[in-house]
């Protein structure tokens, strides 16, 4: 598609509403995921650091 200027460019030929508003919603579900990604990382070695200090306590302790 070719377009004249860079207003019917942004206008996307009277679909922009929909053009623009799902590259938004992409965008933004992709950076929600990459959120979720960083975040559930940092919970699994939370809980692997505080399995590996119980590991470490001598039996005594845990008794």
């Amino acid at each position: 598609m070719r377009w004249e200027s860079w207003s019917q460019f942004w206008a996307m030929g009277g679909y922009a509403v929909y053009v623009w508003g799902s590259v938004g919603v992409t965008a933004l579900l992709l950076a929600v995921e990459v959120w979720q990604a960083r975040w559930a990382h940092r919970v699994v070695l939370n809980q692997l650091k505080a399995e590996l200090a119980v590991a470490q306590l001598p039996v005594e302790e845990l008794m």
